[in-house]
């Protein structure tokens, strides 16, 4: 995206106007003017700074205990004084209606003296979920339709020596990893990395040349099939089928994994009023709007509710609530102690994940955490680097 941006600059430099619609607001927050709009209407129209700065001092990343950082999620959002709470790689990121001093945010959001808060610069995309009245504050309801899985020690996800070859090109080479139960994994690599051709493995789409993949515990290569039904799976290119209806679709879904008869009319009913699908029952995929699509995808994924889902660049080209939406649904599963893995491109999208594996050239070059990712490449010119700028510096320095 960097170099697609250098080229826009340099033909406006020679004089030539270029317009840009885009979902991405970091992509917008790189224009030099722009029209901001919501609901069919201009909701601002100037400089992505001068939006940005109605969100000054309103803005705090707040560090939480690992363990305690969904919990805290939901506390702060449901909070009277906030428009918007993130998860920003090891802390909250938190959007209050009005500015406050740090004191006064501790007492208003009850956080513990010993928790480091700090005043964060806002962002464009800040500003906007202020401006169209913040982010939702309902719950998943598949937090309450979700059934609770026992504690395991297993990794709910192996990777082990896992290699793919076409011919003599190695897309995955060696690649070696372990997600335990409930911990959200992210897979983050540029175009023609080797991330997609790593999940497919995972998922059982695709067979190892070398190397082994397992999901809690079944080795992929040998039991296949009972490995996938403990597995969901959200393809990046929404895998309904187009000329059946939404309610057919959930169904087909569910009879493919063995339910049957009342059980898979209470399944299904139980999804569709989840994920709001009731208006769009009779109607075909190709027929219903892009965040409704991802809902369908989302609810087929998880009709046989398998303990691991995989999900292949989940949000790409939905607006911000839409993705949020996504996200609290995914959090909700995740208390659950439901595993996910996740592959991005959307360097926001990583901040969300427990940890990262950053994938170039078929391999792992990087794995942690993103604020260890993040840490890795400070320096004293940049003390404060974005997940940006660490994935970046990191693709860079495998280069050498």
């Amino acid at each position: 995206r960097r170099e697609l941006w250098r080229m826009v600059r340099e033909l406006a430099g020679d004089g030539m106007t270029v317009v840009w619609s885009t979902s991405y607001l970091d992509e917008a927050e790189r224009c030099d003017d722009v029209v901001l709009m919501n609901g069919g209407r201009i909701l601002f129209q100037g400089l992505p700074a001068t939006f940005s700065r109605r969100c000054d001092n309103r803005v705090f990343l707040i560090r939480v205990p690992a363990e305690e950082k969904r919990s805290a999620l939901k506390r702060f959002a449901h909070a009277g004084e906030t428009v918007d709470t993130l998860i920003q790689g090891d802390r909250l990121r938190v959007v209050t209606k009005r500015p406050f001093e740090v004191h006064e945010l501790r007492a208003v959001l009850q956080i513990d003296s010993q928790v480091i808060v700090d005043v964060a610069e806002p962002r464009f995309e800040d500003a906007y979920i202020d401006a169209i009245g913040g982010a939702s504050k309902e719950e998943s309801v598949l937090g309450g339709i979700a059934k609770a899985r026992a504690a395991d020690d297993v990794p709910m996800i192996e990777a082990t020596e896992l290699t793919k070859r076409f011919g003599d090109f190695a897309a995955t080479d060696h690649v070696n990893f372990a997600v335990k139960q409930g911990e959200v994994f992210g897979l983050l690599g540029p175009n023609g990395a080797g991330k997609s051709t790593t999940f497919k493995m995972l998922c059982g789409l695709l067979k190892p040349t070398e190397g082994s993949a397992r999901v809690v515990g079944i080795d992929l290569t040998f039991r296949q099939s009972e490995a996938k039904q403990r597995l969901g799976y959200m393809a990046q290119k929404f895998s309904m089928y187009d000329v059946l209806t939404v309610r057919q679709n959930l169904e087909f879904f569910a009879g493919i994994y063995g339910l049957r008869g009342r059980q898979q009319k209470q399944r299904v009913d139980e999804l569709v009023h989840a994920f709001g699908l009731e208006f769009y029952l009779s109607t075909t995929p190709p027929s219903i709007p892009l965040g409704f699509k991802q809902r369908l995808a989302l609810a087929c994924a998880l009709v046989h509710e398998p303990d691991i889902l995989f999900l292949d660049e989940p949000t790409s080209g939905v607006d911000p609530i839409t993705r949020r939406e996504f996200w609290t649904h995914i959090n909700a599963m995740v208390e659950k102690r439901i595993t996910v893995l996740v592959t991005t491109h959307f360097m926001e999208e990583a901040e969300y994940c427990d940890r990262i594996g950053l994938v170039y050239r078929g391999r792992v070059i990087a794995l942690g955490t993103p604020d260890e990712l993040k840490r890795s490449v400070a320096t004293a010119e940049l003390p404060e680097p974005t997940m940006e700028d660490a994935f970046i510096r990191l693709v860079e320095a495998s280069k050498l």
